[in-house]
């Protein structure tokens, strides 16, 4: 009996050394991820594969400091892991690109992946890398429209970027264009730290702007508790990019489901394990797109939401 119960750590060691192993390369911290990550692994487990039992994952987060990223991409690269998953947009993906031509990439991103360079084709990636297209720069005018529909005296809308996110520039760009289409002036507000977002949400109410975009940045969602605390402290209609702000208390998200991409990412990498190129499995483009509006913090701020668009929320949280 004893020989049989010593031996078993060493089975388990040698099972898990012959488990193939994911890179999970994640651009913002673990913590306010987890939800995202479990969907993740549900994916993977509905291809066959549960962590800990026939498949490995190695987890590396930059913490919001985006110029970690390439290291620790060319750190999973190094382990020489099956395939490396990416989330946080094109930073990490366009970082593990660079780090690697051979090992299977599946990125999520919020652009177009064909202009980025990521792929050739949504159809036919054509590469060692494919994934999940989460729509980010696309929806910067319909929530700029939905401000307006909620605070239409507002004559600025205040637009809180990261200059440290690759892909705010074109989300600026989009949204300073936006609200010149709706008559609005757009204030860009930067911030890449939590004291920073603190002095940019003083100089938001300094400037007297009547409403905020909060822009698409994966350390904006890592801080929407502080960042939602901050909009109800200086009573500051906001509109953000994922549900989990306005779950946090945020008023009101419109975008895709990051709990989907994450579950897409799973099932495409568990898929590529099992044999599949990621050069013959398309991008996701995901189709749904969700409004929801937290009454809540509409009464805390005083704020009546139109019938019209409580029409078309897909979830009001009271």
């Amino acid at each position: 009996m004893l020989g049989a119960a010593a031996a078993w750590p060493v089975a388990a060691r040698a099972q898990q050394a012959t488990m193939p192993v994911v890179g999970f390369l994640g651009t913002a911290s673990a913590g306010p991820f987890a939800h995202l990550v479990a969907s993740f692994r549900r994916g993977l487990q509905e291809t066959g594969f549960v962590e800990g039992r026939n498949v490995a994952i190695e987890y590396r987060w930059a913490e919001g400091q985006y110029d970690r990223v390439p290291a620790l991409a060319a750190d999973l690269v190094r382990r020489q892991v099956a395939v490396i998953v990416t989330v946080g947009g094109e930073t990490s993906a366009a970082a593990t690109m660079g780090a690697t031509a051979t090992i299977p990439i599946v990125f999520n991103v919020g652009g177009d992946p064909v202009k980025m360079g990521l792929v050739t084709s949504f159809a036919r990636p054509g590469g060692n890398a494919t994934g999940v297209n989460i729509f980010t720069t696309e929806l910067v005018e319909k929530r700029l429209g939905l401000l307006r529909d909620l605070v239409p005296a507002a004559t600025t809308v205040a637009v809180l970027s990261n200059p440290n996110f690759a892909p705010a520039v074109a989300n600026v760009r989009e949204a300073e264009a936006a609200a010149r289409e709706i008559g609005k002036e757009a204030m860009i507000f930067n911030a890449s730290s939590d004291a920073e977002i603190e002095t940019a949400f003083a100089n938001i109410v300094q400037a007297r702007s009547g409403a905020l975009l909060v822009g698409a940045d994966p350390f904006f969602n890592s801080r929407r508790g502080l960042i939602v605390a901050l909009a109800a402290r200086h009573a500051i209609p906001a509109i953000y990019e994922w549900r989990e702000f306005a779950e946090a208390g945020g008023l009101i998200s419109y975008g895709t489901s990051l709990v989907e991409a994450y579950r897409q990412q799973g099932i495409y990498a568990g898929r590529i394990l099992k044999g599949e190129k990621p050069a013959d499995l398309p991008v996701v483009q995901l189709s749904k797109f969700e409004l929801i509006i937290n009454l809540n913090a509409a009464r805390a701020l005083g704020l009546a939401i139109p019938p019209s668009v409580l029409a078309i929320a897909d979830q009001v949280i009271e």
